[in-house]
């Protein structure tokens, strides 16, 4: 990896390390956890009340992403999500009680802060069909061809490496399987020096796709039925939107990639 793009990442990394352990201390304050900051078009506003007080506070308050997955991925009884990107586990959680006890919900994310946040917050939940997985985006800690439905909220955007990201999900899909996937997206009028000009790096903005990179790196990794709506504004021609896409019945690995040797799910 590039040096440029190695600290691009250990940014991001420090900047949700950071947001864990706000929420982590704001825990043992008597009033809970307090949000991490963000803007209106950021965080736990974006999901219903009945969604936020069914879980932990502290779920709900490390909360940073753009959307709603789970609300858009149409996920069904006994179906195997996975979220990239995991954070405190909001969506983890929130799929598994969508896939219910014959289904599984797994998580991954890079952020031990992150993962030992989300641990305690599926404990609280009492969430037995759930797991957290620590790896990157760009190189996913499970097998192929495993995996029914992928989500993600807010997280491509940060990757330093997009096209191994949707060839990664691309690959541990089961054939069949979709992608429900909420993003920035940028305006195809918009180099990437005028992104970078409308917000950095690490709040979602600078390294946001426009929407024709988008559908062209999904179809490079072999997706179908690309779809991708924006939902609302995150800055000057920047949208959060909602990207669908699926993998075709007749794949099987992403371009020829094959499995990682890790071990089946359970």
């Amino acid at each position: 990896m590039r040096e440029q793009s190695t600290d691009l990442r250990e940014t991001v990394r420090r900047r949700y390390a950071a947001a864990a352990v706000k929420v982590t201390e704001g825990g043992t304050a008597c009033c809970g956890p307090q949000p991490v900051e963000a803007d209106e078009n950021f965080g736990s506003t974006r999901y219903a009340a009945a969604e936020r007080d069914a879980l932990p506070a502290e779920a709900v308050a490390a909360s940073l992403g753009c959307g709603n997955p789970t609300a858009v991925a149409e996920l069904r009884e006994g179906e195997r999500v996975l979220d990239l990107g995991s954070g405190g586990g909001i969506d983890v959680l929130l799929s598994a009680r969508r896939v219910g006890p014959t289904g599984k919900a797994y998580g991954v994310d890079m952020t031990d802060e992150m993962l030992a946040l989300a641990l305690a917050n599926a404990e609280k939940a009492g969430a037995t069909n759930v797991e957290f997985l620590k790896g990157t985006i760009e190189s996913i800690p499970l097998p192929a061809n495993t995996i029914d439905v992928v989500i993600s909220n807010c997280v491509i955007n940060l990757s330093v490496d997009k096209s191994a990201v949707f060839a990664e999900t691309f690959r541990v899909l089961k054939p069949g399987g979709r992608i429900g996937v909420s993003d920035v997206v940028a305006d195809d009028r918009l180099s990437p020096e005028q992104r970078a000009e409308r917000g950095d790096y690490v709040g979602c903005i600078a390294g946001a796709l426009s929407f024709a990179e988008y559908r062209r790196g999904l179809e490079a990794a072999g997706f179908t039925s690309v779809e991708i709506t924006p939902t609302h504004p995150v800055a000057d021609g920047m949208h959060s939107a909602i990207v669908r896409a699926v993998k075709p019945a007749g794949a099987t690995e992403a371009n020829g990639r094959s499995a990682t040797g890790a071990p089946r799910p359970r």
